[in-house]
């Protein structure tokens, strides 16, 4: 593909004028392509803040997506929606959802790839089955997969906007006495132990928004809408006004309950503008039986 510069242009990066022009790549995607040499301005090499000059020809060269090596597996799923586009699961607790070091098969990616065949998204030059976003293992709840990479760019702008209505419900130890609160404290890699997440006033953005939906003597049932979604964010933004998620190992007491497998948490809802009809979809996922327990558990405690 090559660009001529137009004067209008002038003085635009080169990356953030090929993610306007060049259709459907990210500008993630466009500054790898740079990093990778497959980005030249007037025949050379150049760096993804080059300035613009008008007349200037850019040629950009997208290579072949490259098939992830993954063999699909007849996994089973809970499908709550699905077209062209799109596909929404309801994730077990216990699940995985994309292949990573001690859990190479098993995974929603595995089952996915079965279910869907050819029909998934091809981004960051993989053909990868369109993960916009990921729940963590011991998280139940919705996800959404992109068929093609028109609707896995549209979903993953929706995210980078924080238009996408994420609705998670916890049961977290503690009660909370205020009924809504909203934590805005931003959340980056621990630097005590780089395997967990933090809240760091160097870390990115991030603001959870929670509801009290009912409170029992030792516990609180809570409703946490996400404005933002970074890693871990609900565990670590409650852990840190000091009402960690029942049953989360990581982010709670020393010694968490481990009779529900986990967190204690669910992605109830799931709101989004459908990439190609334009029109806003909103879907819920009943709560899992080990919620329900945990719950009835929750109340009994004295």
């Amino acid at each position: 593909m090559t660009i001529r510069v137009p004067s209008e242009a002038a003085g635009s990066r080169v990356d953030a004028f090929l993610s306007e022009t060049s259709g459907d790549l990210s500008r993630s995607r466009i500054q790898q392509l740079i990093k990778d040499g497959l980005v030249l301005v007037n025949g050379a090499e150049v760096k993804a803040n080059r300035r613009l000059a008008a007349g200037d020809e850019i040629s950009l060269e997208v290579p072949e997506p490259e098939p992830v090596q993954i063999t699909p597996e007849e996994i089973p799923l809970d499908i709550v929606y699905e077209d062209d586009d799109v596909l929404l699961v309801n994730k077990p607790k216990g699940m995985v959802v994309h292949p990573a070091h001690g859990h190479l098969t098993g995974t929603l990616v595995h089952a996915v790839m079965h279910h869907c065949g050819d029909s998934l998204s091809g981004i960051n030059g993989e053909l990868r089955p369109g993960i916009v976003h990921r729940i963590d293992r011991d998280t139940s709840g919705l996800l959404i997969i992109c068929k093609n990479d028109r609707a896995h760019l549209a979903l993953s702008e929706q995210l980078k906007e924080h238009s996408i209505t994420r609705v998670y419900e916890a049961v977290v130890c503690g009660v909370v006495k205020e009924d809504e609160f909203t934590v805005n404290a931003p959340i980056g890699r621990d630097r005590k132990d780089r395997k967990k997440m933090a809240v760091d006033p160097d870390g990115r953005r991030a603001v959870t928004h929670v509801e009290v939906i009912k409170r029992f003597k030792k516990y609180t049932y809570v409703r946490c809408r996400l404005e933002t979604g970074r890693t871990h964010q609900i565990r670590v933004h409650l852990a840190s006004r000091h009402f960690p998620i029942l049953g989360d190992e990581v982010y709670g007491p020393r010694k968490a309950v481990t009779a529900f497998g986990g967190q204690v948490l669910h992605a109830r809802t799931f709101g989004f503008i459908h990439p190609s009809t334009g029109e806003y979809m909103e879907f819920s996922a009943p709560l899992p039986e080990s919620f329900l327990e945990a719950l009835a558990w929750a109340e009994k405690q004295n």
